[in-house]
């Protein structure tokens, strides 16, 4: 992990800004993005949240079915399952 050399003071709410710079750089959109957090140690790590497919966790070609994100892969998997039920 390499360090920014950018500083930023917590306030009295808990929040640290994240500099501009870096919100650039990772192409994160006000009021848009979120972030999720997890630790290491005592390190806090943030990443930029992006939604994955809840069976295999991918990226690509995902789309939202009550409130649950789903590839394309998966979906047709599932209905494979379906015609193999019925």
């Amino acid at each position: 992990m390499k360090s920014s050399g950018m500083v930023r003071p917590v306030d009295r709410m808990g929040r640290v800004v994240i500099p501009k710079e870096i919100r650039r750089q990772l192409k994160v959109e006000n009021d848009k993005d979120s972030f999720e957090i997890f630790l290491d140690d005592d390190k806090i790590i943030l990443k930029k949240f992006a939604p994955t497919c809840m069976f295999c966790d991918t990226l690509l070609d995902t789309i939202q079915v009550d409130g649950h994100v789903i590839c394309k892969n998966c979906i047709e998997r599932l209905y494979a399952l379906k015609d193999q039920i019925d």
